[in-house]
């Protein structure tokens, strides 16, 4: 499997993965992307070359969001002040499911923020979706509070303020298995 940077023509694509882990969220019972994701935001972030794609072969398995910008609202100003780079919209297609395509990328985004610097791997994850919460700390997460009060940047209430980090550490390619395509 390759990782590739998104192209505002993936745009179609990135938010299918939405679409398909929204939806299997609902049949396991959580509310988390439940709101039709703005376009113009991730493809502010497709231009912003902060959004990848895995591809196995043809087919694309996965989407990850790395960015040096912190997300609005939930880390203090002095945390911020630190070198970091953050996670967010990781979505590994049904039919990749159970391969740990999901931890394998965490580990390159760990890579990623490792060689730019950074002393942390962050991410802010659902605050009711406590199995995912679990996922994030069984891989190296250790959790930093939860944010509830405020407003998303998408105008709604809060609802992804389970504040995470690991510090950002260097991955051999045998450690997550990704070509990376410039």
């Amino acid at each position: 499997m390759r990782i590739v940077p998104a192209r505002p023509a993936d745009l179609p694509l990135l938010l299918a993965f939405r679409e398909e882990a929204a939806g299997w969220l609902a049949r396991i019972g959580s509310d988390q992307w439940q709101r039709p994701y703005p376009a113009e935001r991730l493809l502010g972030a497709v231009e912003a070359g902060d959004v990848f794609l895995v591809l196995d072969g043809g087919t694309a398995a996965a989407t990850i969001t790395v960015s040096a910008d912190g997300p609005t609202g939930l880390w203090a100003e002095s945390e911020l002040d630190e070198p970091s780079l953050y996670v967010s919209k990781l979505a590994v297609a049904r039919t990749h499911a159970g391969r740990n395509v999901g931890g394998r990328l965490l580990d390159w985004a760990g890579d990623r923020a490792y060689r730019s610097g950074a002393k942390w791997l962050r991410l802010d994850a659902w605050t009711t979706n406590t199995s995912l919460q679990s996922y994030y700390l069984r891989h190296g997460f250790a959790h930093v509070r939860t944010v509830r009060e405020g407003r998303a940047v998408s105008g709604g209430p809060r609802v992804s303020g389970w504040l995470a980090q690991r510090a950002a550490r260097p991955a051999a390619t045998a450690d997550h298995g990704f070509t990376v395509d410039p």
